[in-house]
């Protein structure tokens, strides 16, 4: 236990003598004090993000379809459970890129349609349109696109939408075009064709009387048609 005791005591002086005192041929000189330094940098927690895709829009966040790197939480805690969103995998991946292919391949079947259609409306030459003449280049009543609509089904029974026609007011003979929007990149031009008719009022002996009824087998129908356009 002495012996214990002993050593300690003479391990504290050692180190007391070190660090503090030194005797050198009988001069008491100061020992240099070396110390370590540790420094210690506290790096930020990275935040944790998710890669998810939109099932629908969200204010101030992006629309449906659309990839985001969104905060953990906040899709754990709102995007998640309201059914608005969800994680982006290898799989949904693969599928969005599938779906997208598949909608890229149906436009363009779409437009090539549309092509058709217009060359078909270049080289069908005319599309007659018949109307009650009156005085001078007047006629009764007027073309609307449902007439230009009943016409195409009716000569290449073909179904169009009248929204997609385009017509300016037609009550007089003279050349006018049509504008059919089939496509946001595909427009086809037409002129109709005016067919005037006439009701001719006739009599085998004579002329019309006051009081003489005009019955439809007193008519006859004489048309002239005009000048023959086709599609632009």
């Amino acid at each position: 236990m002495a012996s214990t005791a002993a050593s300690v005591s003479w391990s504290c002086s050692s180190w007391l003598h070190s660090r503090h005192l030194g005797k050198h041929n009988g001069e008491t000189t100061r020992v240099s004090d070396r110390s370590s330094v540790m420094v210690i940098v506290a790096q930020k927690k990275a935040k944790k993000t998710r890669k998810i895709i939109l099932k629908e829009d969200v204010v101030d966040l992006g629309k449906k379809g659309q990839l985001l790197d969104v905060k953990a939480g906040f899709y754990r805690n709102y995007l998640f459970p309201m059914g608005k969103a969800q994680i982006v995998t290898p799989v949904l991946l693969k599928e969005m890129r599938m779906e997208e292919e598949r909608i890229e391949a149906e436009k363009k079947r779409v437009k090539e349609e549309a092509q058709q259609l217009a060359l078909i409306f270049e080289t069908v030459g005319a599309f007659k349109v018949k109307r009650k003449g009156g005085k001078g280049k007047l006629i009764f009543g007027s073309v609307t696109a449902q007439d230009l609509v009943d016409i195409i089904k009716a000569q290449l029974q073909r179904e169009v939408d009248k929204r997609i026609v385009s017509l300016p007011e037609i009550r007089e003979t003279g050349e006018y075009i049509a504008e059919l929007k089939l496509h946001p990149e595909v427009t086809a031009r037409l002129v109709p064709d005016l067919t005037l008719c006439w009701d001719m009022w006739q009599r085998q002996i004579g002329s019309p009387q006051k009081g003489d009824r005009m019955t439809r087998q007193g008519y006859d129908k004489v048309c002239i048609t005009s000048k023959v356009t086709r599609a632009l």
